[in-house]
């Protein structure tokens, strides 16, 4: 979404939400304070925690292999003075390796193996749909959510400050009237659980938050105003919670979406794959019990715990995945049992960058709230208290925020030794790579069966599509991945907080030409 991010300070602390409550009813003033001072209490930004040597070590040891593997490349002969690229390819050939392993299950079925729940046991759920002068894909996305199988009971849209024709789109096509700043409208004339609630400018995490604080469901969506849901989405989602008592956050399937351009469709191939792989790895870590990433783009959350923390951390410039680490940290130091999951039959379409500068802009965002949420819970990398969270996931996270320079920094490597003259280092190195892209074409054809039974999604999973991606994407897709972090870790060292103007075309133009979520 097109939303800057501000300072705690330029919210005002006289804010209320008055006017309705979600129930029509007048709703008591809650001051926004409350969300902040839970914030406070749980956020290891606002409250840093003493750092452990066990962090140290492993934050420092990255660094300090990637020096010494950099500097080797000027005093050995062969394949070892690229001993940065076999860093890499090795660290990259575990990982697909421990997903594998963790992924065996999916073999074993073919669709999420779910009880029926019975629709009066299903928990009530609330939708935020946060927007800033989203009128051309609002439509789109209210009208997937407003034909929802069991849908929602609420759907909020978080108007953060709209200016650009979302005022007369909501009143004249929606039935809406307009609320005060800072006020929630009485429910729609036309569809009675939808609402508009009006708060000045001030990013996504704060519209979110303002919501949050006046719904009243026990669970609550976020969707994004580019997202497009599958019509039994937040069914799938409110049955999930309901056979999880544990369940705090639940990610759906994502399926990104780009604009029919020619960048467009060859951004769409390379994104496709790369969404595939990624759920499948979600998979894993969630087996493990240390997922840390939901798509808060199609995220579900129980509304208690959302409030003990303290909502969305607005200084954050990836907010739903620092959300789930102060989840973790919260259910551990609290002795909880939360769980986060993802929900393999929850599935939606999104709006993904289609030229090469929406792309790099988005990574780039990405990887500098990474590098942010990394740096505040350093103290749990390495922390035994934290379980396999502590002791595997987050050293292995230490690593991926390194991982980019140690890519770029092997390819600069290789370009050198072939313009070089270094011939038999580039054979050997060629061997190298060659291995590495026969696993990973494994690991593609692997990865998309397993997708296809875990999710039931067919549509774009062509695994000849998937061997030619497979093959072009190390010296293309990749690079540009790693590029983009490398802009991140500059955000990240300047202090940036923007998040830059995306634009969308693709949602639009994908129920216009109706690409469908497809199944079995």
């Amino acid at each position: 979404m097109d939303i800057d991010v501000i300072d705690d300070a330029t919210l005002s602390d006289d804010v209320t939400l008055t006017n309705h409550s979600l129930s029509g009813e007048p709703a008591v003033e809650r001051p926004r304070a409350s969300l902040r001072e839970a914030l406070a209490a749980a956020s290891p930004r606002i409250n840093p925690r003493k750092g452990t040597w066990q962090s140290a070590v492993i934050h420092g040891s990255v660094t300090a292999l990637w020096l010494l593997l950099f500097a080797r490349a000027f005093f050995l002969h062969g394949a070892l003075a690229w001993s940065t690229g076999i860093a890499y390819v090795l660290y990259d050939t575990l990982l697909l390796a421990f997903v594998t392993w963790k992924t065996l299950p999916l073999i074993r079925r073919s669709l999420p193996a779910r009880r029926p729940v019975e629709a009066a046991k299903l928990p009530s759920m609330g939708v935020i749909v946060a927007a800033h002068n989203e009128a051309a894909v609002l439509p789109v996305t209210l009208a997937a959510l407003l034909r929802q199988t069991h849908g929602p009971a609420q759907i909020v849209i978080a108007d953060d400050g709209s200016t650009a024709g979302t005022r007369d789109l909501l009143t004249g096509r929606f039935g809406l009237t307009e609320p005060a700043q800072g006020e929630l409208s009485a429910p729609s004339s036309r569809y009675p659980n939808l609402y508009w609630l009006r708060v000045p400018h001030g990013g996504k995490a704060l519209a979110l938050n303002a919501a949050i604080e006046v719904m009243t469901t026990e669970t609550v969506m976020t969707v994004d105003a580019d997202t497009l849901l599958a019509d039994n989405a937040t069914l799938a989602m409110r049955a999930a919670f309901a056979q999880s008592p544990k369940l705090v956050a639940a990610s759906g399937i994502l399926v990104p979406v780009c604009n029919r351009t020619a960048s467009g469709r060859v951004f769409q191939w390379f994104q496709n794959y790369e969404y595939m792989r990624n759920f499948i790895a979600r998979f894993a870590w969630m087996r493990a019990d240390s997922l840390l990433l939901v798509s808060g783009a199609f995220a579900s959350f129980r509304r208690e715990a959302l409030v003990a923390v303290g909502g969305f951390d607005a200084q954050c410039l990836v907010e739903d995945y620092e959300l789930i680490h102060r989840l973790r940290r919260y259910s551990v130091d609290r002795d909880l049992g939360w769980d986060v999951r993802v929900v393999g039959d929850a599935h939606a379409q999104t709006e993904a960058p289609a030229t090469l500068g929406a792309f790099l802009r988005q990574r780039r965002r990405w990887f500098a709230g990474f590098l942010q949420t990394q740096y505040w819970n350093r103290d749990m990398t390495g922390n035994a208290r934290y379980g396999t969270l502590g002791r595997l996931m987050l050293p292995v996270k230490a690593f991926d925020t390194m991982q980019p320079i140690y890519g770029l920094t092997a390819f600069a490597l290789l370009l050198g030794f072939v313009f070089g003259g270094h011939g038999p280092i580039v054979v050997s190195i060629f061997s190298v790579i060659g291995l590495k892209t026969a696993i990973d074409l494994a690991f593609y054809v692997w990865s998309i069966h397993l997708y296809r039974r875990w999710t039931g999604l067919t549509h774009g999973t062509s695994l000849p599509m998937a061997v030619a991606a497979a093959i072009a994407e190390p010296f293309t897709f990749q690079l540009l991945r790693h590029t983009g972090a490398a802009l991140g870790w500059l955000q990240f060292l300047r202090g940036g907080k923007a998040w830059g103007t995306q634009h969308r075309s693709g949602l639009v133009g994908a129920t216009q030409t109706e690409q469908p979520l497809s199944t079995h």
